[in-house]
């Protein structure tokens, strides 16, 4: 286990944390949030990769808050390396981006409705930096196998695939909790996005809405199936989020939610060793 997964896994069988608000709003207000939620990771002993977008590029409308920008917002994740010292990640949506956005960014993550596309993915890869496939909600667990087979073809064996629900309907999507057992037998850590899978996409109109009260239900049976990390999008005052404001999770709820999924992890891994 090298680089990236050095910073984030100190102990083999940790459970990580990806979190922080879904856009680079401001510098100030990315800051106070690495700061915050860093706090919190320090207390409970669990690492902690801090994550915002510097472009939200797959917006409902084309009048929402995309963000700060590429420069600028890469800018701000540089300072939250140097100043918090926690790694980070974000989005890149197009090949061009991932050179640059490598220079900074310890996890290059690829959007779920981008999982598939191989120029992207094979970008991602060759920079040497870890990559985060968020898995399509149009995608089956088993189909996560020809993700992996792109990014190791390119000769990058640092891969995440993160789960965040599957299309159910109409504005709904749907978490099967059959996919964290059926992705992990690939060898690499699933992640579980607890906040974009309780979105409904589109679901305002020009907005996608969303249930942010049952985050809680979906983190603790995650981590009751054996996840090795969870993503949260967290806000300090969610309703006033620019951007997925109707999922963002409290921060002022984290670190209590943080115990008990600890608490649930360490009780899985025990019953791991019994078992093997």
């Amino acid at each position: 286990m090298t680089g990236f997964y050095q910073n984030i896994k100190r102990r083999e069988g940790d459970l990580f944390l990806i979190a922080g608000p879904c856009v680079i709003e401001s510098k100030d207000h990315a800051m106070m949030m690495a700061r915050e939620i860093s706090h919190v990771a320090s207390r409970l002993d669990i690492p902690f990769v801090f994550k915002a977008s510097y472009d939200k590029a797959n917006r409902s409308s084309a009048r929402s808050f995309r963000g700060l920008g590429m420069k600028e917002g890469l800018s701000v994740l540089r300072q939250i390396k140097d100043e918090v010292g926690a790694p980070v990640i974000t989005d890149i949506h197009e090949t061009h981006q991932a050179d640059e956005a490598a220079r900074v960014a310890d996890v290059l993550q690829i959007p779920a409705f981008l999982c598939r596309q191989t120029d992207l993915l094979q970008a991602a890869a060759a920079t040497g930096r870890a990559v985060n496939v968020k898995k399509g909600q149009f995608l089956a667990p088993l189909e996560v196998r020809n993700i992996i087979e792109k990014i190791e073809a390119a000769g990058n064996r640092q891969i995440m695939i993160t789960e965040r629900g599957t299309s159910f309907g109409y504005n709904n999507l749907v978490v099967d909790m059959r996919a964290f057992p059926m992705m992990r037998q690939f060898g690499y850590p699933v992640v579980f996005d607890a906040t974009h899978s309780l979105q409904l996409p589109g679901g305002l109109g020009d907005a996608t809405g969303g249930q942010s009260e049952y985050v809680g239900h979906l983190a603790r049976a995650s981590v009751a199936c054996g996840v090795d990390g969870l993503f949260m999008e967290v806000h300090d005052n969610p309703p006033t989020a620019l951007s997925d404001a109707a999922t963002q999770f409290a921060l002022d709820k984290l670190e209590p939610l943080l115990e008990t999924l600890l608490k649930i992890h360490q009780l899985v891994s025990l019953n791991k060793q019994k078992a093997g």
